[in-house]
């Protein structure tokens, strides 16, 4: 029943949330407002998000709310309950998002996540962009369709397809990932899906930006133009670096300062990854990730133990927090955003999208996978990661971001109604879907590294790939015999690493407790990895 019951939980919330929306938006009396209609006037592209107003020498600020329709200009605020409960889009995306985000790296299992390293880059960023195309390319279609039927009242471009692909390719399989857990699924599927939907949160985040910053050259700023294409792939790539570097490099930064104060340095620190990465044009939450990531593997061997378990709790109970806020929102913005745009044509396009953008990612991408791994990725396996691509809080928080013009309205909605049936069906369906896909259940977590039989498809005696796993191989000895020491309280002191001429150097950026609590100061979660062994699973 547990399992049951951890589904309940969020859907729970937004039922929960539904409730309470019908409610303001149906059963508080309305209270209307007669201003003065303003001038009309024209824009060539999008309006403008402030207005400065000069009255009498003196300025007035005015923020852009959204776009009304032309019957409701005198009852746009008719209820001042509903305008109290919608809240500043960024709100998700600076507060609410940040802990979501970095409890998923902190808390990453790094031992199956590293050894299916490659798989999980390959689906996160190479699948990510597929599916991101394929569902602008097909939704581009239907959005000509509706053209040519008349259902479709304002302007649509190709960029705003691509921009729907990129917000609806984050998945968000929290529901799945909990029952997963609970019912102690493989490891190496949980490590799959956790790590795709981590790394593939952060690739739609940016992916939307690039998108965002697709500005072609010439009178018509909505044509593909080859320049402007490749300045998006080039921003992409420069603030997912960007975001990278920093998060980690603020990971670092946390290791030899203040010790006393270890639990709430650790907070202040995570939180000021995301503020400088803003700060400095980057994207906080990819960095807030990385960061995560940084700390769980250094910063986490330096804590006390009491530290240790009270940072944990803290993140844990930062992410249920956050996350169950999103999920309630979501059931209250279904009544209370004001600007719905409501398609039957273009949602049910949508699900067809997904439905063939998720098969379009797993499926050619595990073949491809499936080429240079000794341990096959089964068809079970791929079928359960096809059937979990959920849709959550991060694809709602991009869509809610950015609702001025008609476009980005109706994709608001469609995405809503997305989270909606996949948390509920799909989550709804997964305990069942374990059991019909034979995959096992009741797994020992800290079993043998080495995979079982019925998981993974061996392909019997073949010689170790060590040409393909030489590149990690490669960093787990740098990390191992000279980060970890000059980092951590762990690994081996530098005398045993560098050379004897670097003896001083050595002592110098070795901890002593290095050479004392070694054995006591590793973390459970380290990712030991044969190094004959890395190429079965990249």
């Amino acid at each position: 029943f547990l399992p049951l019951f951890l589904f309940l939980g969020l859907s729970s919330v937004c039922r929960t949330g539904l409730l309470v929306g019908v409610i303001l938006r149906y059963g508080i009396p309305s209270t209307s407002y007669h201003n003065k209609t303003p001038p009309s006037c024209t824009l060539q592209e999008r309006p403008v998000s402030t207005v400065l107003l000069n009255v009498s020498g003196k300025l007035f600020e005015y923020t852009l709310k959204g776009e009304i329709n032309l019957r409701e200009i005198h009852s746009v605020e008719q209820n001042d309950m509903l305008r109290k409960l919608t809240f500043d889009p960024e709100v998700f995306f600076n507060i609410l998002l940040p802990p979501i985000i970095f409890h998923a790296g902190y808390s990453l299992k790094k031992r199956h996540f590293f050894r299916n390293l490659g798989s999980i880059i390959t689906y996160a960023f190479l699948g990510t962009a597929i599916s991101c195309f394929v569902i602008g390319n097909l939704m581009y279609g239907v959005v000509k369709m509706m053209q040519v039927l008349g259902q479709l009242t304002d302007k649509f471009y190709y960029t705003d397809c691509l921009f729907f692909g990129a917000v609806i390719s984050a998945t968000d399989p929290v529901t799945v990932l909990a029952i997963f857990n609970e019912l102690h699924a493989d490891g190496d599927l949980y490590a799959l899906l956790f790590g795709e939907s981590v790394m593939n949160d952060a690739v739609a985040i940016v992916l939307s930006s690039s998108i965002m910053a697709y500005q072609p050259a010439g009178a018509n700023t909505h044509t593909f133009d080859a320049s402007a294409f490749f300045k998006s792939v080039g921003i992409f790539l420069g603030i997912f670096s960007g975001s990278f570097a920093m998060g980690a490099v603020t990971g670092v930064v946390t290791l030899h300062c203040f010790p006393l104060l270890e639990t709430a340095l650790f907070f202040l620190m995570s939180w000021s990854t995301f503020l400088l990465a803003e700060a400095c044009g980057f994207t906080g939450v990819v960095a807030v990730l990385f960061c995560g990531i940084t700390q769980a593997h250094y910063t986490y061997n330096n804590l006390s133990e009491e530290s240790t378990k009270r940072t944990k709790q803290l993140f844990e109970v930062l992410h249920f927090l956050a996350e169950n806020f999103i999920f309630s929102y979501m059931g209250l913005a279904l009544f209370t955003f004001q600007n719905h745009v409501f398609s039957p044509i273009f949602i049910f396009g949508a699900f067809i999208a997904i439905f063939i953008g998720r098969a379009l990612n797993i499926y050619p991408l595990s073949f491809l996978i499936n080429l240079g791994r000794r341990h096959k990725i089964r068809g079970n396996f791929q079928h359960m990661m096809m059937f979990a691509g959920l849709r959550g809080a991060m694809a709602f928080a991009l869509a809610i971001r950015d609702t001025a013009t008609y476009a980005r309205q109706m994709m608001f909605t469609t995405t809503l109604l997305i989270v909606f049936f996949t948390v509920w069906v799909c989550g709804g369906g997964t305990t069942p879907m374990l059991s019909w896909l034979h995959i096992r259940v009741g797994v020992d977590p800290d079993q043998d590294l080495q995979p079982c039989g019925d998981s993974f498809q061996s392909e019997g005696q073949s010689k170790t790939k060590q040409e393909s796993a030489w590149l990690f191989r490669l960093w787990y000895t740098f990390d191992h015999n000279y980060l970890k020491p000059i980092l951590t309280h762990s690994g081996p002191p530098l005398t045993s690493t560098l050379p004897a001429c670097c003896g001083p150097l050595a002592r110098c950026l070795t901890s002593p407790q290095a050479y004392e609590f070694l054995p006591q100061n590793m973390s459970h979660d380290v990712c030991y990895i044969h190094p004959f062994k890395l190429g079965q699973f990249i």
